[in-house]
């Protein structure tokens, strides 16, 4: 068998071509396609020395299409990529670059050139290999991924559903995939709906919203009789919240400078769109009472739960909340007596030896990482499947021209072409936003996206009528807990025991505790770590206030705090010994009490879409 072939560097040519603009009076271009870019050169009527806009990354690409013109006399075919570049200000923007394939005498052949572009660049986007000599044809794309999304229309600030429909449901479908959409009723409702949900029927789980929905689903997943099998859903977090701290690790991991609010949005939707997972642990937590959760964030006590659940009433300010929430644990701080014990990872995390080390402890093992670079709701059940999305489709004009140019369509008009290139059905595409409707011209209809009334699930979907009454227990299946023994009962001898006051105890498995706070730098999704972070008593306000302010940068382990400790574990004890407490898994309360957790790695999927270099925007 031959070798494959070597990697193609990211600047070598793969397709280049001559092209004109749309419209047709327009200048026209020399296009080169390599691995990461779409390179862009006018050609007449005069050169530019300094384009404008010659590059454009296909990071920042969600999409493609070909398109043709309804006038019969009209030999062209049509080339548009969809783009989500960032402005002067830093938020991105959407916009399309269409481009006339005329260079040959027919129809046809227009065709063939145009949908060879649309195939070369879509397998780029998603990762899936070109032929060597062969011939690139729509043949080499597989089916468009079915995703399941599921919308909380309260997330963040309300605006949950908003955003999706205005910029994810658009988004994915430029990207050409094919999906459902849940919006959820009530606490508990998605973990219901995956507990039934005919699994061979997905491709993927997408929450839109905060990281408690993702919560819901996993331990929806994990409590099923097939459980094995269906953790390995692959899952994805499109954040519409107000903590996003796993968004913020996926945005990192994509190699996107931190973003917040809609930018983080956008930029995790690309990801999504670029399709590709990746092996994310998860962290089962035993309670007090002998129930079971499972945790992909964190397990809080002390300050940062504090600050979380006494947040809660500001949840109208997104996630301005968290702020207020932490000047007014500033004012009213709290110690907490407690005993954390933990069984050391074998190795030690992948890390760099930071400049500032922190002090050793008696009985602690302390590595220290390296910082790292109003509206009105709708109504609460909907669903959509594979209906038009609210794009609507003007006539499209150049200014200042005396006659409306042609309405393009769908390259083709059959329903082959529209599942292939323009999502779902024959959903209308946006046209450019640099050109307009002459006046006069009619307006398409808008269609809403959503059918109204009763929830539209197929029967063979699998997903069970939602019942008010139901109540969602403890897991009772998932993977066995080796490592821990039952709660009272002592540890292993090899086991590492702190006692005394402390302000804070975090166990994270991610980089990100929010969106903007980086609380382990170093942190990988499938590490197999879990990363404990603790504040002793003795610590002053301000002091703990600085390490905030640094762990927007991840760089709190650098400033030598001798009360800041950390330790890389596969397995933990927390025993509080004050009366009164509040405990957190993944931002949710659960009962107070002892708790005990074991990292199981990489037994989840996580759709994270092509890694990028961490702290470098394309």
């Amino acid at each position: 068998m031959a070798p494959p072939p070597p990697p193609l560097a990211a600047s070598t040519p793969l397709l280049h071509g001559e092209f004109g603009s749309y419209p047709a009076q327009g200048p026209r271009f020399a296009l080169t396609l390599t691995s990461q870019a779409l390179h862009i050169q006018r050609l007449r009527p005069k050169p530019e020395a300094r384009p404008r806009g010659g590059l454009v990354p296909l990071a920042e690409v969600s999409g493609c299409c070909t398109l043709r013109s309804r006038s019969p006399s009209d030999s062209a075919a049509y080339f548009c990529i969809y783009t989500y570049p960032r402005g002067r200000r830093g938020a991105r923007r959407r916009a399309t670059r269409t481009f006339r394939a005329d260079g040959a005498a027919t129809y046809e052949e227009n065709r063939a050139e145009a949908q060879r572009w649309a195939t070369a660049l879509t397998c780029l986007l998603r990762g899936l290999p070109l032929p060597g000599d062969g011939e690139i044809t729509p043949d080499l794309l597989p089916r468009p991924p079915r995703l399941l999304l599921l919308v909380n229309p309260f997330g963040g600030r309300g605006l949950a559903w908003q955003w999706c429909k205005n910029h994810v449901l658009p988004m994915i479908s430029e990207a050409g995939l094919s999906f459902n959409l849940i919006q959820t009723e009530r606490q508990n409702h998605a973990r219901e709906l995956v507990q039934g949900l005919s699994l061979s029927e997905w491709d993927g789980i997408v929450t839109v919203s905060g990281d408690g929905l993702l919560h819901e689903v996993l331990n929806g997943l994990l409590d099923r009789p097939d459980w094995e099998e269906a953790v390995k859903m692959p899952v994805g977090i499109l954040p519409c919240g107000s903590g996003n701290a796993l968004a913020g690790a996926v945005n990192q991991h994509g190699g996107f400078e931190p973003a917040l609010g809609l930018d983080l949005l956008l930029n995790c939707s690309l990801l999504l769109c670029r399709g590709g997972g990746h092996p994310l642990d998860l962290l089962s937590v035993t309670l007090a009472s002998g129930s079971r959760c499972f945790s992909f964030l964190s397990v809080a006590w002390g300050f940062v739960s504090d600050v979380d659940i006494q947040s809660e009433r500001f949840r109208a300010l997104g996630s301005a909340r968290f702020t207020l929430g932490t000047v007014l644990g500033l004012a009213t701080l709290h110690t907490y007596r407690g005993r954390l014990s933990y069984l050391p990872a074998t190795v030690e995390p992948a890390s760099p030896t930071p400049a500032h080390s922190l002090p050793r402890a008696k009985s602690e093992l302390t590595l220290t990482p390296d910082p790292a670079p109003p509206m009105a709701h709708s109504p609460l059940h909907r669903s959509v499947s594979d209906l038009p999305l609210p794009l609507p489709q003007p006539a499209l004009a150049s200014p200042g021209s005396p006659e409306p140019l042609p309405i393009l369509s769908l390259n083709g008009g059959g329903p082959e072409l529209a599942g292939d290139w323009g999502g779902a059905g024959d959903a209308p595409l946006s046209p450019d936003p640099l050109l307009s409707s002459p006046p006069g011209s009619p307006k398409a209809a808008l269609h809403s996206p959503v059918s109204e009334g009763a929830p539209v699930i197929p029967p063979s979907s699998g997903l069970p009528l939602p019942t008010p009454d139901a109540r969602v227990g403890a897991s009772t299946c998932g993977p066995p807990d080796h490592l821990l023994p039952p709660l009272g009962t002592p540890l292993p001898p090899d086991w590492v025991t702190l006692e005394g006051d402390f302000v804070l105890m975090l166990a994270i498995s991610p980089s990100h505790l929010g969106a903007d706070l980086v609380a382990a730098p170093h942190a990988r999704f499938d590490d197999g770590l879990v990363h404990l972070c603790w504040v002793r008593s003795g610590i002053s306000r301000a002091a703990l206030l600085r390490l905030f302010l640094a762990m927007e940068r991840g760089s709190h382990f650098s400033l030598g705090c001798p009360q800041l400790g950390y330790a890389a574990a596969r397995a933990f004890r927390l025993e509080p010994l004050t009366p009164r407490g509040v405990l957190t898994v993944d931002g949710e309360q659960v009962e107070y009490g002892p708790l005990q957790a074991q990292m199981h790695p990489g037994i989840g999927t996580l759709l994270t879409g092509p890694p990028g270099c961490p702290g470098r925007e394309p």
